[in-house]
């Protein structure tokens, strides 16, 4: 992994080791930042405050080895990645804007990509995750995921049933308890679609309605001016001496048609006032019809604005026009047989929601029955690594138990609270010595317990659900003397089928390490800078001494850093 301008790490290559790497230095040198470089590969959170100051950005690359086989591998090669020679080139640059890029096998990729391989490639430990595990949810997952495929599968079928059965809940809730305001909003419903039916529109009956009148209120004016035009064109019967524009046109054909065989324009110019006369006797024949069919009828007329009142009635409450006003009748139909199906619907909905309390309580109970011998089995486990921790007469246990609630699901034989993950309430017990009660670790454990109860429950997670890389983050913290060199030991076995990296404070815990890397820091007195430098022979022995006793020179210090070396040799 190589890492540039990220905090105080200005350029650094680290090569971590294929069994047990240690990542050591003082306080404030930049371990951390070997753990950050890791996160952000895996599609930890980009900070614009990780980058070095003066820095542009801070990049971080990594090969990781991945066998073709693997489920990363075969994940990373559908994103479009290329694997070079078996291995995985990732990474993640951040701007000192806050801006990130991921790059996997050559690829661009969503940071969110490598968030999906890390699952596969690296199980992240801090002491965060320590506070997690104190949390009752932490500790019902870390149980769950021992459990496997036993409480998973029904786990799923119980998670499908649940969401079910909380929106069957909700609309059925919203339907009693707004009763009352459906049944106001049912009787206005049918108020508007009564006045509709009795009043009983036609689609585009206002605009028919609006033109009729129109045509019957100016009745009088309408025939006149007909009459008036139809003499104009085709004469009045009462003056025989009176010029009307048929007779006219009629001349000027007649004068056209005596030449028109001496020029094809004039015969072209006399077929057009042929035509003229034709048209002008349709027009005259159609005014003349129109004049005879107009009628002003007083009663026809105050018909026609009695209508459009009634409209105009149901347009100022349901609408426009007409047309909107049949759609709202249409939607309003809808809703008032949704309403008037409420009691039908209150059925169904009461019958339903009490045959999925019923399934729920059978899957419950399921979970139940796999969450308990999970729980024996894992305790054991946990228990068995304990001893081999320096904590040989703990005792780790957990309690599973519901809570009654009268509006709950029946689950061996009593009705019980329930929500997304069942209705088992999980936490880990820790009887750290003889004699003692078992009490919840976030009550009964110390720091280096509670270390020690973490790095056990990880070591049988290795066994029933491995990852190729576990990081452990000062997981150590608060543990000292023989416990320190338990867990070095645990650490370096567990590193025989897997590659552990851990950044610790701990020499009892580096002694154990097949590599030890420095996180060193230089001051020139204007720049702060760290590297990363593997330790071999004296270095090693120079940095162990360091973590002993503060001084790297001490020759107690010295004397018991080569013991500690020869004990994890032996070990080895």
């Amino acid at each position: 992994m190589r890492i540039r301008s990220l905090g105080v790490i200005d350029d650094a290559v680290v090569e971590l080791s294929p069994g047990f790497t240690a990542v050591t230095g003082e306080t404030g040198a930049g371990k951390t930042m070997v753990v950050t470089s890791l996160g952000l590969l895996l599609g930890g959170r980009a900070d614009a405050a990780l980058v070095r100051m003066g820095a542009k950005s801070a990049v971080v690359e990594g090969r990781v080895a991945v066998p073709g086989e693997a489920a990363a591998a075969v994940r990373a090669r559908e994103a479009g990645a290329e694997l070079d020679d078996g291995a995985l080139l990732i990474s993640r640059t951040v701007s000192a804007e806050g801006r990130s890029r991921a790059h996997l096998g050559g690829r661009s990729v969503p940071v969110g990509m490598l968030a999906e391989l890390a699952d596969e490639l690296v199980a992240v430990h801090g002491q965060t995750d320590q506070q997690g595990l104190l949390k009752p949810g932490r500790q019902r997952q870390a149980l769950d995921r021992y459990a496997g495929d036993a409480v998973s599968g029904t786990l799923t079928a119980y998670r499908v049933a649940h969401r079910r059965l909380r929106a069957v809940a909700a609309e059925l809730d919203e339907i009693t308890t707004r009763a009352r305001e459906r049944v106001q909003e049912a009787d206005l419903l049918r108020y508007g679609l009564d006045e509709i039916a009795a009043v009983d529109p036609a689609p585009g009956e206002d605009a028919e309605l609006a033109g009729e009148a129109e045509r019957l209120g100016h009745a009088e004016a309408l025939a006149s001016a007909a009459t008036a035009a139809h003499a104009a064109l085709a004469g009045d019967p009462e003056d025989p001496e009176g010029v009307d524009a048929a007779t006219l046109v009629a001349g000027a054909q007649r004068a056209l048609d005596a030449v028109r065989a001496h020029d094809p324009a004039l015969a072209a110019l006399a077929e057009r006032i042929g035509e003229v006369g034709i048209l002008l006797r349709d027009v005259a024949g159609e005014l003349a019809g129109y004049a005879g069919d107009l009628d002003a009828d007083p009663l026809r007329l105050a018909a026609v604005e009695e209508r459009r009142a009634a409209l105009t009635a149901l347009t100022r409450k349901y609408g426009e026009d007409v047309a909107t006003v049949l759609a709202w009748a249409e939607e309003s139909a809808g809703r008032l047989a949704e309403l008037d199906g409420d009691d039908e619907r209150i059925g169904g909905l009461t019958a339903e929601r009490d045959a999925l309390r019923t399934e729920l309580g059978h899957l419950a109970q399921a979970l139940t029955d796999a969450r308990t011998e999970a729980a024996e089995r894992f305790a054991a486990a946990v228990t068995a690594e304990l001893a081999s921790l320096a904590m040989p007469h703990a005792r780790v246990s957990f309690a599973i138990r519901q809570t009654e609630d009268p509006d709950g699901i029946e689950v061996g034989g009593r009705t019980v609270a329930h929500g997304p993950h069942g209705a088992d309430e999980v936490e880990l017990l820790l009887a750290p010595h003889p004699g003692a009660p078992p009490r919840p670790i976030a009550k009964g454990a110390s720091g280096g317990e509670l270390s020690r109860v973490m790095l056990a429950v990880e070591v049988v997670f290795a066994g029933t659900d491995p990852v190729p890389t576990y990081l452990f983050d000062e997981v150590d913290a608060g543990v000292g003397g023989k416990a320190a060199v338990e867990i070095g030991r645990r650490l370096a076995r567990l590193a025989k089928t897997a590659q552990v990296v851990v950044v610790t404070h701990l020499p009892q815990v580096a002694a154990f390490a097949d590599r030890q890397l420095l996180v060193e820091k230089t001051d020139d007195g204007s720049v702060t800078r760290s590297g990363v430098k593997v330790l071999e022979g004296e270095e090693r022995v120079r940095e162990l001494s360091r973590m002993l006793a503060g001084q790297e020179d001490s020759e107690t210090a010295r004397a018991h850093a080569e013991e500690l070396l020869a004990t994890a040799r032996t070990d080895a």
